[in-house]
């Protein structure tokens, strides 16, 4: 990259970020000082691996959510992105090591023999820990090096898909699976909501639903998901009989128009042809984002009063609005560890020369008027992910979500 060109991008993303973001932890005489005092380092930068990376450095330091910047070769894209794969900090003997917590089937570590409770220990022969956290560039191999449960060293090659989405890049492993541990408990796991409004993941959902009509009992796994657009609702849907609130967003332009949120545009219902995507998105996507969500009415469930919901630190945007929805109205009891807190919803900017800007432009609140960013939900049973349970063969947050639904 020429001088010119970092100059032309970063004087993009210098007034872009104050003109177009919305969020509530957002201070502008904050970004400006950052902006100051990281100028000339960035403007060094002269490769566009490294200009990406301490621009993105410098967004990390606002602390909102859904913000991102990268280059449209997709050089550094975090895990959960990239490889459908989470990570927690593990310390032993002595040192700190990432290791795998939520690999989703179907994903590109999953596909790479990568389990829960491996450690990852080098990419590309360079080693990785925290607290700098893994990324990986799309379209592509990476040679990375592992320690399984069993101690063994053990290289493998990671491959890792061009992501469908310029805008959003992002690998799309298994969305929708379940299973029946036992008689009368079912399992349903959602690794994610993508599409603006999740025609097919609603469907693989509805579709996981019909095969556990003879569970009196549900556990519904959401860790590790990082959410997307407005298929939760089904999800939502199917935890309450009827129609509820379940909260709303609100645009820059709506909060200083003044609102009432009885009056938002009302989602309700998720269709089930792509035909009729055409009047929402006259309706919602071309407007103004400020929307009503409502759950759909699809009726009593045999598991009704009888749910429990698994989430981790890694449960963000939609996920952690059925969280909210579910512990603020009581339909479900919540399992593991306090999610993410990152509810904004994002879109991105072109900032020219191939970068793209990721922004939160819309902020959430529940019905009850609860403000989910920055805070997360509290499980009302707390339980980490332990190693020692997965080296003997069980998932011990798993063990104790089954547990709860079954004293429900």
């Amino acid at each position: 990259m020429t001088l010119k060109q970092r100059t032309e991008v970063f004087g993009n993303v210098e007034k872009v970020v104050p003109k177009k973001i919305f969020a509530p932890a957002f201070d502008a005489t904050k970004w400006k000082a950052l902006v100051d005092a990281n100028r000339q380092r960035i403007l060094e930068a002269d490769s566009v691996e490294t200009f990406e990376s301490e621009v993105q450095k410098l967004i990390a330091e606002l602390k909102i959510s859904h913000t991102a910047f990268f280059h449209r070769s997709f050089l550094k894209i975090p895990p959960n992105y990239a490889i459908g794969a989470t990570f927690q900090a593990y310390g032993a003997n002595g040192n700190s090591s990432w290791m795998f917590q939520d690999v989703h089937e179907g994903g590109p570590a999953y596909l790479s023999n990568m389990r829960p409770g491996d450690l990852l220990l080098e990419i590309e022969g360079m080693p990785v820990a925290p607290p700098e956290m893994p990324a990986f560039r799309m379209g592509g191999f990476s040679n990375v090096t592992i320690e399984r449960l069993t101690g063994e060293r053990v290289p493998l090659p990671l491959g890792i898909p061009m992501p469908k989405s310029k805008w959003h890049p992002i690998v799309r492993p298994t969305l929708v699976s379940w299973y029946k541990p036992e008689p009368g408990v079912g399992v349903l796991k959602a690794a994610g909501f993508p599409g603006q409004v999740g025609i097919d993941v609603a469907r693989e959902i509805s579709e996981a639903i019909a095969n556990l009509q003879d569970c009196a009992r549900l556990v519904v796994d959401l860790r590790g998901n990082p959410g997307g657009g407005a298929g939760g609702l089904r999800l939502m849907g199917f935890f309450t009989p009827g129609k509820l609130p379940v909260g709303y967003s609100l645009s820059r332009t709506r909060v200083a128009k003044g609102y009432k949120r009885e009056e938002l545009p009302r989602f309700d219902k998720i269709p089930s042809r792509k035909i009729a995507l055409i009047p929402l998105l006259f309706r919602f996507a071309l407007g103004d984002k400020s929307i009503l969500m409502v759950t759909e009415g699809l009726g009593p469930q045999p598991f009704h009063g009888r749910i429990a919901l698994l989430v981790n630190q890694h449960t963000a945007s939609a996920g952690e609005t059925i969280t909210g929805f579910a512990k603020e109205n009581k339909l479900a009891t919540i399992v593991g560890t306090k999610t993410a807190g990152q509810v904004l919803g994002g879109t991105g900017f072109k900032m020219g020369h191939g970068f793209v800007l990721r922004l939160p432009v819309v902020s959430f609140r529940t019905w009850a008027g609860n403000n989910l960013e920055g805070t997360g939900t509290i499980p009302d049973h707390p339980v980490d992910l332990s190693r020692e349970a997965l080296r003997d063969g069980r998932d011990n947050q798993l063990d104790e979500a089954i547990r709860v639904a079954k004293r429900l």
